[in-house]
Parts: structure tokens; C-alpha cells; sequence
């Protein structure tokens, strides 16, 4: 089974509930503070944004076929059979382009440490693989947040924006978006309007990358290959540099 979420924004109420809950199975501190501030960090793996009488929920999306994983010369970053992509920290170089790769600006640094990691949701990988929701799923008090099978979760999805069409806006976030997440949401309006990027492509970003290389000479592209892709490492640094709150 390929496990997924599921985000409801119409049924969020911004309690940071999913905030809380992901901080304690990480063993990050949390407070009103942390709250308030709705970003990614290395010590904040989940946020919910607020966008006006709105909200939002912002965290890895795990990509079917992820570009970070792609991106990483040293497979630290790697998709799992049952959905998660997970990250193995003694394989890690610090090399970041995983962070330059991610179209969705994800994955954090320790910035704060003499020997940094990245830092990201795992889709509580080993909590599920012990038929355990996500913590995040456990926590929510609206069914905002449900997890499953991702068919289950597309499916279900579909059926809320089918009986009730007047509350959602007609699309299901991470069907086909950059080949597919497990991560799928649901919203009243547009998915731009929340945050999310807008005009994705449906193909998988990898093969996008190669693509592009392909049309370099051979001794550039396998050169290129090893940095993580020249497109994505080369397109998104300022994105990035900007999400960390960095300056270049």
C-alpha cells in the first residue's frame, strides 16, 4: 500500500493542532511563539499558514517521483515503496541541492549547527509501517488531516468535491502536479490563492531535468547529473535563499 494524506483546508481551523503533534514525535520545542511563525525550519517540519479567513497547511509533499531524491548525488534523499521520502542523515554531504530541486521550497537546513543536516517530514513513516496514523492525522481535531492509501485518498477527495461542489473549487491538489504527490489537498478557491505554486507541470520533474540535459554535451550533462540537474539548481536558488529567510 502507498500511504497518503489528505488536507481539507475547508475543514482547517488554524488550532496548529498538526503544528503541535509533529513538534513531539520530532522532539522539537513548540510554543506560541514557534506558532506564529508560519514557515518551514529545521526545527518546524508543518505550518499552517494563515490566508485571511483561511488556512493553509504547508509541508513535504512527497512527490511520486521527487526531484530532491533526483537532485541528491548521494541518495540521502530516497522514495519509499510505501510513499514517505525519506532522508538518511549519515549519507549526507550538506550539499543543499535537494533545497535548490524541491519545487514546493521544503526541505530546511540546520544553519545553527556545526555539523548541519536537512530537516523534513517523513509522513511518520514508521508510524504507519506499525499501522499507526501520522501524528498529524492523530492530533487533528476536524479530520482536516486523514491518512490512507493514497488510491483511498484521491478517491475520498473526490467525493466531497462531488456532493458538495459549492465549497470546493473544482481540483484535487497532487493528482498530477509535477507526476503526483502523496500529499493531496482540497480547497474553496484556487490553489495558488493558498500558497501553492501555480502552473506546475504534470511531468515529473526529474524527467524534465534529464530532458533538459540532454541537450548538453555529454561530458557537461554527467557533470551536471552529479550537482543535482542544472536546471533546478540554477532556477530555484534565490526561491530558496528568500523561503530561508538568507540573503546571497
Amino acid at each position: 500500500m502507498s500511504y497518503a494524506i489528505l488536507f481539507d483546508s475547508t475543514k482547517c481551523i488554524g488550532c496548529r493542532s498538526c503544528e503541535s503533534a509533529c513538534a513531539e514525535k520530532w522532539g522539537n520545542p513548540y510554543n506560541e511563539q514557534i506558532g506564529a511563525q508560519e514557515k518551514l525550519s529545521a526545527r518546524k517540519l508543518t505550518t499552517i499558514q494563515t490566508k485571511g479567513e483561511k488556512f493553509m497547511r504547508k509541508l513535504c509533499m512527497h512527490c511520486l517521483e521527487p526531484a530532491c531524491a533526483s537532485a541528491c548525488p548521494v541518495s540521502a534523499l530516497y522514495k519509499t515503496a510505501e510513499g514517505p521520502v525519506e532522508y538518511d542523515a549519515d549519507k549526507c554531504i550538506g550539499c543543499r541541492y535537494c533545497m535548490t530541486a524541491c519545487a514546493f521550497v521544503v526541505p530546511s537546513y540546520e544553519w545553527d549547527k556545526r555539523l548541519p543536516k536537512v530537516k523534513k517530514c517523513n509522513m511518520c513513516r514508521e508510524r504507519q509501517l506499525a499501522g499507526k496514523p501520522t501524528a498529524c492525522t492523530e492530533a487533528c481535531p476536524t479530520e482536516a488531516t486523514i491518512t490512507g492509501d493514497r488510491d483511498k485518498m484521491i478517491a475520498e477527495a473526490r467525493k466531497r468535491v462531488a456532493e458538495n461542489p459549492g465549497q470546493y473549487y473544482p481540483k484535487v491538489f497532487g493528482v498530477e502536479e509535477v507526476g503526483g504527490t502523496s500529499v493531496i489537498m482540497l480547497a474553496a478557491v484556487p490553489f495558488e490563492q493558498l500558497g501553492l505554486p501555480a502552473n506546475l507541470p504534470k511531468e515529473a520533474l526529474p524527467a524534465f531535468t534529464w530532458r533538459a540535459l540532454s541537450l548538453v554535451p555529454s561530458i557537461a550533462t554527467v557533470g551536471s547529473v552529479l550537482l543535482g540537474g542544472v536546471y533546478w539548481i540554477t532556477h530555484r536558488r534565490e526561491e530558496v535563499m528568500r523561503a530561508e529567510g538568507r540573503k546571497r
